[in-house]
């Protein structure tokens, strides 16, 4: 059984919608988490030992940070062809877009956030690869991989959803978050990912 350590409107939220996509069941367990606003509190349930979101843990293994869950998820459910799997020749692909976001996308958007683009050149240089490559990539197809729809779409997303102001503007990038959001499994996502009311 897979249990989803969740705090709404949070980082978490992408890993509600990765497990709507794989269909199979899961648990939400909802917990609070210090806020940018003061509220909020670490959750002694939470089995991370830094109580961050979103925790994962499947028959007793506990997985955390984003992209591992993604691939770890991907891996598991195979049918569900979240991610190319070892020995297809879009997994290599596919691993360096998981690990692009946490290296590349998240940072550069932190920095754009704290306003560091505006005074430091090379993290404006930084930002504009990100978006660069970005750019390059959705233009060539609907989504990251050739091979279609991913794990790594749901990550990148997610900063588009989370911060939509800071990441890069365009049509191809609009195009792509509607894309995504019109999926089924995004739209019961957003009716769970709160709990229950």
């Amino acid at each position: 059984m897979i249990t989803l350590y969740h705090a709404p409107q949070s980082r978490s939220s992408r890993i509600v919608w990765l497990l709507e996509e794989s269909g199979e069941p899961y648990k939400l367990e909802i917990v609070t988490i210090p806020r940018r606003d003061g509220s909020g509190a670490p959750d002694a349930k939470n089995p991370n030992p830094d109580k961050k979101v979103p925790t994962l843990v499947h028959d007793g293994n506990l997985v955390m940070e984003s992209a591992a869950i993604c691939l770890y998820l991907s891996d598991l459910f195979r049918k569900a062809k979240l991610g190319p799997q070892v020995g297809d020749p879009d997994r290599g692909a596919y691993v360096t877009w998981l690990a692009w976001y946490a290296a590349t996308l998240e940072p550069t958007l932190i920095a754009k956030l704290a306003g560091r683009t505006e005074t430091d050149p090379e993290e404006q240089k930084a930002y504009d690869q990100m978006a660069a490559r970005l750019r390059n990539a959705l233009t060539q197809g609907p989504y990251l991989l050739k091979s279609g729809f991913s794990t790594a779409d749901i990550l990148v997303a997610s900063a588009f959803q989370f911060a939509r102001p800071m990441m890069p503007a365009g049509e191809v990038f609009d195009a792509y978050v509607k894309r995504l959001e019109q999926r089924p499994a995004f739209a019961r996502a957003s009716a769970k990912e709160r709990g229950p009311s």
